[in-house]
């Protein structure tokens, strides 16, 4: 899957949520019975109106937990989604990746305040970018003004494999969108930066660092980052469709299950489950992972600009203030063939993770982020109108 369009981002920047063709019944519950018919009733208007192949949520409400789905796993089969269904994340990889970047500094093995320069001496120069002025900070909350390589489909297209040098390379022959500090643009290229620092810091590849550190401590046995250009997706996984990003009714489908992710890497790559990342951020936003200094790095948001509607990012984090006025946070991702959404209450007792495996939606929504909106709403909007 190399000559298409190369796109990695959290939700289509700019995407609105929207309003129409998927409105939760009006008065839905937080939780109960009631709260999760809701849900339901809205898995059935994705695919129903919104002509997804399928969908799946999972909710965690303390100690209580509600899977559902609708649609298919496979075209071919009509086989259903699962639970135990793994996925691409897209750019929820990131958060798992600053959060590796928090622990070391916890460690005192760099600071957030080092440069890029200081850790990778050389590599972000070139087009007004210079890697003395960019520090680690810069890197996890996107006011780096560094050029956002994933920009350069053409670029991209050209290499058969993808080490993060090369998509370093990408970017740097391209104008840095702004000096460092003076603004904020979300760039896939801050996190493949991430990446090589954690890489320098520990002598250890990402991967393993993500497993040993997140993964295996918290149970997380569908999380991983693959191995360099391995296209599976190990384990139970639904197949991923794609419309290429385009928006005509006839657009032909494409199967995208099969992917070399060593495009998106650190800023993309990794695979996990709904009840995985339900867990991860229930313990990062309730305080089990991280130190308090860390905590509070990780939660300090600057605002975003052209990115998701009512957004702030803190570092590999967003909250999101839906409709309604409540906020949530978590991260989304989306890439061929795969949304995904994991939002929770601030201490992490709630959570809902949601993933469609198709990249395209019809019947009054935009793209899955309406659907992901409505589904947040119905959640965490306590609407006492009839």
């Amino acid at each position: 899957m190399h000559q298409h369009t190369a796109h990695e981002d959290s939700g289509r920047p700019g995407a609105e949520p929207a309003k129409g063709g998927g409105a939760a019944p009006e008065s839905a519950p937080a939780s109960g019975a009631e709260g999760y018919k809701a849900l339901q009733c809205l898995l059935q208007q994705a695919v129903i109106q919104g002509g997804l192949p399928g969908i799946l949520a999972e909710v965690c409400d303390g100690d209580r937990q509600w899977f559902g789905t609708a649609g298919v796993a496979d075209t071919r089969t009509g086989r259903k989604r699962s639970p135990q269904d793994r996925f691409r994340i897209g750019s929820i990889s990131k958060t798992f990746v600053a959060t590796v970047v928090l622990q070391l500094a916890a460690e005192g093995r760099l600071s957030l305040d080092d440069t890029t320069a200081q850790w990778l001496p050389g590599v972000v120069h070139g087009h007004h970018h210079d890697g003395a002025g960019v520090n680690i900070r810069m890197l996890l909350n996107h006011t780096s003004g560094i050029f956002n390589y994933t920009d350069d489909q053409e670029a991209l297209n050209r290499y058969e494999t993808h080490p993060p040098e090369s998509l370093v390379q990408i970017a740097m022959s391209h104008p840095a969108t702004f000096a460092p500090g003076s603004g904020w643009a979300y760039s896939n290229t801050n996190y493949v930066l991430a990446g090589m620092i954690i890489e320098r810091a520990t002598g250890r590849a990402l991967a393993e660092e993500i497993t040993e550190r997140i993964s295996r401590p918290f149970g997380l046995a569908g999380t991983y980052l693959p191995h360099g250009s391995d296209p599976t997706i190990h384990g139970p996984h639904s197949r991923h469709y794609t419309k290429l990003f385009r928006t005509d009714l006839g657009a032909p489908v494409h199967d995208a299950t099969e992917l070399d992710s060593s495009m998106f890497w650190a800023a993309g790559g990794m695979i996990s489950t709904a009840g995985d990342l339900n867990r991860f951020f229930g313990a990062l936003l309730g305080g089990r992972i991280l130190p308090p200094n860390q905590q509070r790095d990780m939660f300090t948001t600057v605002p975003t600009r052209d990115w998701i509607s009512h957004a702030a990012y803190g570092l590999g984090v967003s909250s999101v203030r839906l409709p309604c006025g409540e906020t949530v946070w978590g991260m989304g991702g989306a890439l061929f063939g795969s949304w995904s959404y994991a939002y929770g209450a601030r201490d992490g007792e709630q959570m809902v993770t949601a993933n469609v495996n198709g990249d395209w939606t019809n019947g009054g929504w935009d793209d899955p982020i309406g659907i992901f909106t409505d589904l947040l709403e119905a959640k965490f909007c306590h609407r006492s109108d009839t």
